[in-house]
């Protein structure tokens, strides 16, 4: 079983339209989707939800009102302003009650331990959900990040490890992983042993920048990447740039991808393009795809 991820230097590449023709592509496979964030793959994939569970993470501080003396140090000491007496026009010195502003809490239970009388604990999250589906191309795992909740890649290291799970059991011959856009936790907990990482960019001097910084992450983990340029023909001359670079620095450029309305008008018939009519994008992913499935096999061959 191999785990391929597609990512990117930055949102809005065509990512998730890459990863979409894979799962069309692919036999045998689990799909996964970690741009918690924004996801949107189930966009192209329709899932049918068969399970679906909480996600806890992170803390949040709460007041037990029976207990507060409403001195207001807790109000004070806070950096975040995250406390407040309530109803508003109350007062320290009227004895208003004090409540938590969940979303200005940052966590750092840092009241809880001033408190004089231990009336405020700090109380585990519901982050947001994660959900076992089946789709038209097979499973899929993915997940919901809950509004206002920080992505420290810990629900992505939970999708992730739910669909190599998943795969394991079902004799899988490959994941394939929507991974997040950037280089922060999400991106490193998609890329955490990863047999191959995808990345697609665009042909813009942001696209290369971001490109190169996310090429750097997999690198700096030891990771195999590829690289795909998408829309190359909107820019030559920077699609050229790109080229160069992928030259000098060692790195394989897999495939370039034309602009193509056929793309957006798959998408807004929810299939991906390989489901779609026939055009350049679709004939130049399946052979990115068949040329990426050729080398991932080779290297399993020559690594037995």
């Amino acid at each position: 079983m191999k785990q391929i991820v597609i990512i990117s230097g930055k949102g809005g590449t065509g990512k998730t339209v890459v990863t979409g023709a894979f799962a069309a592509l692919a036999h045998n496979k689990v799909m996964a989707d970690c741009d918690v964030d924004a996801s949107d793959l189930h966009l192209l994939l329709a899932p049918s939800v068969k399970e679906k569970h909480e996600f806890r993470s992170g803390k949040t501080a709460f007041i037990d009102k029976d207990k507060c003396l409403r001195c207001g140090k807790c109000m004070e000491l806070c950096r975040f302003n995250a406390i407040d007496p309530q109803p508003p026009a109350a007062s320290v010195d009227a004895g208003g009650d004090f409540t938590v502003d969940g979303v200005s809490c940052e966590g750092c239970a840092f009241c809880s331990f001033a408190c004089p009388v231990g009336a405020i604990k700090m109380e585990e999250n519901i982050s947001g959900e994660w959900f076992i589906s089946d789709t038209r191309f097979g499973p899929m795992v993915h997940a919901k990040l809950g509004i206002a909740e920080e992505n420290s890649g810990k629900l992505v290291s939970l999708v992730r490890k739910e669909a190599k799970e998943m795969a394991e059991k079902k004799n899988a011959e490959w994941v394939i992983v929507d991974g997040a856009p950037g280089i922060g936790c999400p991106v490193i907990a998609s890329l955490s042993g990863i047999d191959c990482a995808v990345v697609v960019t665009e042909p813009t001097l942001s696209g290369l920048h971001d490109a190169d910084r996310v090429l750097n992450v997999a690198k700096h983990f030891g990771i195999l990447t590829k690289l795909i340029i998408n829309k190359y023909d909107l820019n030559p001359d920077m699609a050229g740039k790109i080229e160069r670079y992928c030259r000098d620095n060692n790195i394989s450029l897999i495939g370039k991808i034309s602009f193509d309305k056929k793309v957006v008008e798959a998408m807004v018939h929810g299939k991906t393009i390989i489901e779609y009519e026939s055009g350049k994008a679709k004939k130049e992913i399946r052979e990115v795809w068949e040329k990426l499935e050729r080398e991932i096999k080779n290297l399993k061959q020559n690594s037995l």
